[in-house]
C-alpha cells in the first residue's frame, strides 16, 4: 500500500491552478490519505478548507498533492533554515605544540589552552617536536602526551593515539561535548551574565539609599 511519509518540497512547487494533471493522489491537512481524486475535486477541497493544493511529489504517478497553508509553510521553512544556519557547527581542529622537556609553567599554560579548546567543543592536535638528541628518546614525548590526556580526560578523549611523524609525535584529542552543545552553553552563560549586569544598577541604587534616622525619644516631663 502506498503511503506518503512527508519529505522536502522543491523550492517552487506547483500550487493550485498551476497544477495541470487530470488527477492527483491527495494527502489531507493532517497527513491523512484521501486517495486518488480528480484535480477539480482536490481544488474544491482546498477551497473548502481555505488551504492551498501543493504538489509535493511531481514525479509520482499520479503526482502527490497535499492540502496546506503554503504561505505559512514557506515562512516556517525559512525560519527553520535560518535557525539551522545560526546553530551550524563547523568542526575545528586546533593545534598545540610542545617540547619533550617542557618546563612546568609552560606545560600548565599549554594545558590551559587545550582545556579551553575542548570546552568550546573543538578537537585539538597535540604535536611534540623533537630536536637533536631528543629524537632518540621518543618515550619522553609519549609520556608527555599520556600525561596531558589524563589531565584533560574530564573534557576530552584520545581520538587518535600518539604516533611518530618524522621528527614529531602527534596525538589528537576529541571533546566529550559536541560543538552545538558548547555553543548553546556559551549563549546561555552570555545571557546569564547580561541579565546579571542589568540587575546590578537597581541593586546598587537600592543599597545607596541611606536609612532614615529615627527621632529621639522624648524625655518624660518633670513633675
Amino acid at each position: 500500500m502506498w503511503c506518503y511519509r512527508g519529505g522536502s518540497i522543491s523550492a517552487e512547487p506547483r500550487i493550485n491552478d498551476r497544477i495541470r494533471v487530470p488527477e492527483v493522489r491527495l494527502v489531507g491537512p493532517s497527513g491523512e490519505q484521501v486517495g486518488i481524486v480528480p484535480l477539480a475535486k482536490a481544488l474544491e477541497l482546498a477551497q473548502e478548507y481555505d488551504l492551498d493544493l501543493v504538489e509535493v511529489a511531481a514525479t509520482a504517478r499520479p503526482p502527490v498533492c497535499k492540502l496546506m497553508d503554503y504561505g505559512k509553510f514557506k515562512y516556517e521553512s525559512a525560519m527553520k533554515a535560518r535557525e539551522a544556519r545560526k546553530n551550524q557547527a563547523h568542526t575545528v581542529i586546533k593545534e598545540m605544540k610542545l617540547r619533550p622537556k617542557i618546563d612546568p609553567h609552560d606545560y600548565d599554560t599549554k594545558k590551559g589552552h587545550v582545556v579551553r579548546f575542548l570546552k568550546q567543543g573543538d578537537k585539538v592536535k597535540i604535536t611534540i617536536m623533537f630536536r637533536g638528541r631528543e629524537q632518540s628518546r621518543p618515550e619522553l614525548g609519549y609520556r608527555l602526551l599520556q600525561r596531558l590526556a589524563e589531565d584533560v580526560q574530564d573534557l576530552g578523549f584520545v581520538e587518535s593515539s600518539p604516533k611518530q611523524d618524522g621528527r614529531n609525535m602527534i596525538m589528537v584529542l576529541g571533546p566529550h561535548k559536541k560543538k552545538t552543545e558548547a555553543m548553546a552553553e556559551a549563549r546561555e552563560a552570555q545571557a546569564a551574565r547580561k541579565a546579571e549586569r542589568q540587575g546590578h544598577p537597581a541593586d546598587a541604587e537600592g543599597s545607596a539609599e541611606e536609612p532614615v534616622a529615627e527621632a529621639p525619644a522624648e524625655e518624660p516631663a518633670e513633675a
